[in-house]
């Protein structure tokens, strides 16, 4: 029969605790540091304001802004066919190791030709260190479907 007395005591002790404000408080603050996490990671991060994926209509007017980095990550032969005019091509299988070469002092606009490998392109950068880059939801080829400029050759 000791024992018994013992658990309810240690169930007693328990129910005591959890009835604490300083608990229950503490319980709350750690529901909204939850909460502004999944708002955050949601956002893009806060890091430096743009979203993590943005639509090729978003896309073209940051476009059409000065001081917008534009990286292609397709490969050569998908450049030559078409691509954005001003953009830079690094192909995905090499940018991890050309990082240096995107500049950090600008926005970046990760583009390829479905929306896939920006995706990609996009997490390597921020791998990397980079906070203003986004990748570009449906590719240049929806952005060629909507009529925005595309230009042909190297």
């Amino acid at each position: 029969m000791p024992k018994r007395k013992t658990t309810r005591r240690a169930q007693a002790r328990k129910k005591n605790i959890l009835q604490q404000p300083a608990f229950q408080l503490g319980l709350l603050a750690v529901a909204v540091v939850a909460v502004i996490f999944i708002v955050l990671a949601n956002s893009g991060g806060g890091g430096g304001g743009l979203a993590r994926e943005i639509s090729v209509d978003e896309a073209y007017q940051m476009y059409q802004q000065d001081g917008v980095y534009f990286l292609d990550v397709r490969t050569v032969e998908e450049w030559n066919e078409y691509h954005a005019p001003n953009a830079t091509l690094i192909p995905l299988d090499q940018l991890a190791a050309r990082v240096d070469e995107v500049p950090k002092d600008k926005q970046i606009v990760v583009v390829c030709r479905s929306g896939n490998r920006s995706q990609s392109g996009r997490d390597i950068l921020l791998q990397a260190g980079f906070t203003d880059v986004t990748s570009m939801a449906g590719g240049l080829s929806t952005w060629r479907d909507k009529g925005y400029p595309v230009t042909a050759g190297p």
